[in-house]
């Protein structure tokens, strides 16, 4: 079994965390979780599944992530959301990395299979997504800040080619339970960068869902590349209302 430990992060992620953590069975030595103050059972389950759970107030995504790497007792780390497992492709393609050594490069890009709604995208600008996910911790951690955290290599980066799959909603009503505090941290993150509230950037929001459902062809993932194209593009408008409020009340 190859060196690498798996990092991830978690609220609320009891559903989604067994098929996760069992994507990578014999593929990772370890697994440490940070917990962000869970209601259910996601500690248990974490658990139960040989992770190694530390609770932690959540602060930022960067910072919390980068909790979770300093747990990792190996300087290979896998990192996944609980709502996203390898393709059996992907973990034997990881495993022939570390077949006869370490990998030459310092970090890997992994592209994503993405699905919303119980549909695979294949448009709507979900079509080339691609992240590092593999990575030395000596050579990489996690910039970025409240939220659209992502991981900055000091070193090189190679490309896997096969995808990890990416459930991200399977219904509306997850999704809506995520967009308030997803929205509110974009607007801090804005804020605390001294982006300022315009009305130009709100009415641009139709350009928004232009963008994803018509010049990259949303239309043609069917009534989910729809629902997904507005959803995107009334997450712009809420995050700069929220803009909005922060500095109205800075003024009060």
């Amino acid at each position: 079994m190859p060196e690498i430990s798996l990092a991830l992060i978690a609220r609320n992620e009891a559903h989604d965390l067994p098929a996760c953590l069992e994507s990578v069975k014999g593929l990772v030595s370890e697994i440490v979780l940070v917990d962000n103050m869970s209601s259910d059972d996601t500690a248990r389950v974490a658990e139960s599944l040989g992770a190694r759970v530390q609770a932690r107030e959540f602060d930022s995504y960067a910072s919390q992530k980068n909790h979770a790497l300093g747990m990792a007792s190996n300087d290979w780390v896998l990192h996944l959301d609980p709502d996203e497992t390898l393709t059996p492709e992907l973990k034997a393609e990881i495993a022939a990395l570390f077949k006869n050594g370490a990998p030459e490069k310092d970090a890997y890009s992994v592209p994503y299979i993405n699905y919303f709604l119980g549909r695979r995208m294949r448009h709507g600008g979900l079509a080339a997504e691609r992240h590092v996910r593999l990575f030395r911790k000596s050579k990489a951690a996690f910039g970025g800040g409240l939220v659209h955290e992502g991981i900055v290599v000091k070193g090189s980066v190679g490309a896997l080619r096969n995808p990890v799959s990416h459930n991200s909603y399977p219904d509306m009503e997850e999704y809506l339970e995520k967009f308030n505090r997803y929205t509110t941290l974009a607007a801090q993150k804005l804020h605390v960068s001294g982006k300022r509230f315009s009305y130009f950037k709100v009415c641009a929001v139709p350009f928004e869902f232009a963008k994803r459902y018509i010049l990259r062809l949303g239309f043609l993932d069917g009534f989910p590349g729809l629902v997904w194209s507005a959803v995107c593009a009334f997450y712009v408008f809420v995050k700069y209302v929220k803009l909005w409020r922060i500095e109205k009340g800075e003024r009060q």
